[in-house]
């Protein structure tokens, strides 16, 4: 008996087109059974199933007509034959009458209660149409998402207040605010369930968008109505403890965010004043992804060795660079996890806090009390440290006191804003910081980018001209090996269009006697890189090769993140 008899017709042939795995249907079917959920809706939203299939394989089993939605003139909507909560509440469309039929669109004609309360309140017979889930629920943000229909059923979740922990569900006693809240925390938990990095709340001239960071890329997820920007606005100002009568400066602040009482993710907030309203962003910060080990960051065995020689020296100055979202802070606080032992007294100074890490004294910078990054550390200094981490090194004076630190018994950690390593150690110059002092002080400089990786299970090999790889910088040595294959990103229901998490591409450059005097005599970036290269550390490019040759990811992908 095949494993998945027991699957009704449409099913059976998502399976059978290789969309879905038959353990993972299952799953998706007990969640919509246990939270009375669409099950369409759970596939195209959480197991990534494309709609067309589902709706395609609907359509044929139930003889029911397939419509593409795209093609609806909206100006012909039925507005007022079916009341508007039903048509939210149900997910569906009315889409014309003819006589006593109303012909309804639909991606699950499956369930019973839609078609009985559809029937009883418009007083006519109904006909379902099959459209996309996809393209229906953008359809419904578009169009009928007025402001008293933000009630979605969410649970209240356990918000907290960094600062002081008290709970703000208070707010939701407020009956005209209590939709709004569900529905901030429903892509709070959405955020967190898909992996996102970063939410941005955007308000534009004629319409309201949320979009997500998954893997490095925006995408966007909502549509609320534009009438409720303020208040959306005002409700994240309020978790996150900022002045919501201030609307003219941008603001900080923070969201504790209680998944259960062993865990909990913190958001970092922005508010930032725009042409049509504020621009709210939200940086999700989980202290677990500082656990995962350093094996699992995505180094080569060799710059693996370089960073735990560098860790284990008493003294001296590791520099980790990068853009923003590079996983700078991840890879800072993987270091001081190793370093983080009971004999060790460790101190960092970062504005903000990102990751909270029992056994490390960790200060917030504060420009407006006067707690730079450089008064925080004059202060470690009198505090007997054996590590110090400074956030950011973002001027001269920062970086005098770090590098006299690095000098005199302590080992600093560190990050700068460059795009290559080479780079970070001629930014220092700039920044007016001696050659003798970089020279001596700095023993480790690390450059890093984040690249998706291919999605195991969907991954094809794909065949490209000889020619074209080596001017993309792939060797004959490269080429010659018996083993050399490269893949492409392909999309399936277990991953996001071919790709599935990220992995660090990294540039790690030990500063050895030829890179030292290079520095001394006050070298440019460039002459930097060839003696690096000279030395055998791999650049960002070559690194991003070595990945795409052991299939983690594609060529498209590292063309994206780094140079060539």
């Amino acid at each position: 008996m095949s494993e998945h008899t027991h699957f009704s017709g449409y099913l059976k042939r998502l399976i059978t087109d290789g969309v879905i795995s038959a353990d993972s249907l299952q799953r998706a079917q007990d969640e919509a059974k246990r939270n009375k959920l669409s099950l369409p809706a759970i596939l195209v939203d959480e197991y990534k199933v494309p709609s067309i299939n589902i709706a395609t394989a609907i359509s044929e089993e139930f003889a029911e007509p397939f419509f593409d939605l795209n093609s609806y003139d909206a100006a012909n909507l039925l507005r007022n034959v079916v009341e508007e909560k039903l048509i939210i509440k149900h997910q569906v469309v009315p889409l014309f009458q003819r006589g006593h039929m109303l012909y309804v669109a639909t991606s699950d004609p499956t369930r019973l209660d839609t078609f009985e309360n559809l029937r009883f309140n418009s007083k006519l017979n109904i006909q379902f149409i099959i459209v996309e889930h996809n393209k229906l629920i953008k359809f419904l943000g578009t169009h009928f998402q007025e402001e008293n229909n933000f009630n979605f059923g969410e649970e209240d979740f356990d918000l907290e207040i960094s600062e002081n922990h008290e709970s703000v569900d208070d707010e939701a006693s407020n009956e005209d605010e209590a939709p709004i809240v569900r529905y901030i925390n429903k892509l709070l938990i959405d955020a967190i369930r898909l992996g996102a990095s970063d939410l941005h709340f955007e308000p534009y001239e004629k319409m309201y968008r949320v979009r997500y960071r998954i893997d490095g890329v925006l995408r966007e997820v909502a549509r609320p109505p534009q009438q409720l920007a303020t208040r959306l606005a005002a409700r994240l100002k309020v978790m996150s403890q900022m002045d919501i009568s201030e609307k003219r400066v941008p603001q900080d602040g923070r969201i504790k965010l209680k998944l259960s009482k062993t865990k909990s993710i913190d958001f970092r907030v922005n508010s930032l004043p725009t042409l049509f309203g504020e621009k709210i962003v939200l940086r999700i910060l989980d202290s677990s992804s500082a656990m995962l080990g350093i094996d699992a960051l995505g180094y080569e065995p060799e710059q693996k060795q370089l960073f735990m020689d560098a860790l284990a020296r008493p003294q001296g100055m590791i520099l980790i660079t990068g853009p923003t979202g590079s996983g700078k802070t991840v890879s800072l606080y993987t270091g001081l996890n190793i370093l983080n032992t009971e004999d060790t007294n460790i101190s960092t100074a970062e504005d903000p806090v990102e990751i909270n890490l029992e056994g490390i004294n960790q200060v917030n910078v504060n420009n407006k009390v006067g707690l730079t990054f450089a008064n925080a550390l004059r202060s470690f200094l009198r505090q007997d440290p054996d590590v110090i981490m400074v956030g950011e090194i973002r001027d001269l004076e920062t970086a005098e006191i770090a590098i006299k630190a690095a000098q005199t018994g302590h080992l600093v950690l560190s990050t700068l804003h460059t795009n290559s390593a080479p780079e970070t150690l001629t930014r220092l110059r700039n920044m007016g910081v001696p050659s003798f002092n970089i020279a001596t002080s700095v023993n480790l400089v690390i450059a890093q980018r984040l690249a998706r990786r291919l999605c195991m299970h969907c991954k094809r090999p794909i065949e490209i001209p000889r020619p074209s790889l080596l001017e993309m910088g792939f060797t004959e040595n490269d080429l010659n090996h018996p083993e050399f294959m490269i893949y492409e990103a392909v999309g399936c229901s277990e991953c996001r269009e071919g790709y599935k998490g990220r992995v660090g591409i990294y540039e790690v450059m030990k500063v050895n006697a030829e890179i030292s005097k290079i520095i001394m005599e006050d070298g440019n970036a460039l002459e930097l890189a060839h003696a690096a290269q000279r030395a055998g550390f791999n650049n960002l490019r070559r690194s991003g090769l070595l990945k795409v040759m052991q299939g983690v990811t594609s060529l498209q992908e590292i063309n994206r993140v780094t140079s060539e």
